[in-house]
């Protein structure tokens, strides 16, 4: 009940967002095609959990009112490009993966097996941001009937899954113009929606009467404060549930979440900085250099400044004041770093404020670690 895979029964908490993702969905129910929908929200806010649940819900109505549909779901995740995620859903479909032919004749199996399943098709990208900027995909999908790839009996529709809050605007003007999507957005969680999510985990992950109602609290607050993300206050609570178990508590205590949100962060951590380029660790440490003197938010030209020293006393080669803006930005994308964007006074122009995100310490501890920034800790200090 605490895995990341498991659905739930209900989500009280997304009530809102459900009914507008139904009411999208609902003219495939007979009366015409599903709308192509965008569920936005930064990660662990329920997105993939909605789609799965109100989609169970639009097969049953389906099948009661005996229209033929199909929904394909899809992980967009480690897939940098179009042609990669039209791939794997040839393979998904057909069993065949098609790659190195040219794309068209890729998107053409692709829309050959669509036409082969037939009917009302509800297509799942989650993670759709992963592709960038290379929206050729989405722009096939919104031109497909037209350009007469579908077959008139044949409906398509898109649920795309963006953890980035500016991957629509940053769509190619054709792909915005042909595609009419609807947005839904998922906003973080507050600590009394996260309470209660938790609350009902622990009716079913552990024995009644064992997990305190201020272990429970205190996860949901420590989540609140941070992403507003149920799955990191989930994880809270699991690793609160370990800790009890490896001391031999009889019960889930304030101490074992505090323990557990140490924890947690720190592989959280962990895990966002280790296999970060070079490049990725040399601005991170410009960044964490000037956070350790109180010097944050700092804008990119500072940081850049303290960037260009690092590289010298490690004798590493340096790239330009752009690109390490570009490599601040994938941290933020991390979830690692953040930004603000403000006028800058008489200079004119939005200029960009630069601070880190997760834990000081903790990610000193991570950059002390890596092999190939080796004594980067000692500059800190």
């Amino acid at each position: 009940m605490l895995a990341e895979e498991y659905t739930p029964g209900d989500l009280p908490e997304r009530e809102a967002e459900l009914k507008e993702l139904g009411v999208a969905l609902s003219p495939g129910l007979g009366t015409g095609a599903p709308h192509d929908v965008f569920l936005q929200g930064k990660t662990g806010q329920g997105k993939t959990v909605a789609a799965r649940f109100i989609l169970t819900e639009f097969e049953t109505r389906a099948a009661d009112k005996n229209v033929a549909l199909t929904t394909i779901f899809h992980t967009c995740a480690g897939q940098t490009s179009s042609y990669q995620v039209v791939c794997d859903l040839v393979e998904q479909q057909t069993g065949e993966n098609p790659n190195g032919h040219p794309k068209r004749k890729v998107f053409d199996y692709f829309y050959d097996a669509l036409n082969d399943i037939g009917g009302t098709i509800v297509l799942v990208l989650d993670e759709i941001d992963s592709i960038g900027q290379d929206d050729l995909l989405l722009y096939e999908l919104s031109r497909a009937k037209d350009n007469d790839h579908i077959k008139d009996d044949v409906d398509v529709s898109m649920i795309g899954i963006s953890n980035d809050g500016n991957f629509l605007a940053d769509l190619s003007p054709k792909v915005k113009d042909s595609f009419r999507e609807r947005r839904v957005m998922f906003d973080a969680y507050d600590a009394v929606q996260l309470r209660s999510i938790l609350e009902r985990r622990v009716e079913k992950a552990f024995v009644e009467g064992v997990v305190d109602e201020s272990a429970i609290a205190l996860c949901a607050g420590y989540a609140a404060k941070d992403q507003g993300s149920a799955r990191q206050a989930i994880d809270y609570l699991y690793e609160a549930g370990e800790i009890a178990l490896k001391q031999g508590d009889d019960e889930v205590t304030d101490a074992h979440a505090k323990q557990a949100e140490a924890k947690v962060d720190r592989r959280s951590v962990m895990r966002s900085i280790e296999g970060l380029t070079l490049q990725d660790h040399l601005a991170l440490v410009a960044l964490v250099m000037l956070a350790s003197q109180g010097k944050t938010p700092a804008r990119t030209r500072r940081v850049y400044t303290t960037y260009t020293n690092v590289c010298a006393e490690l004798r590493t080669n340096d790239i330009s004041l752009d690109r390490v803006r570009d490599h601040l930005k994938e941290l933020d994308l991390l979830g690692v770093t953040q930004y603000t964007a403000r006028t800058a006074g008489s200079e004119g122009g939005r200029k960009y404020f630069w601070e880190l995100k997760t834990d000081l310490g903790a990610t000193i501890e991570v950059l002390d670690s890596i092999d190939r920034i080796e004594g980067v800790v000692d500059l800190i200090r």
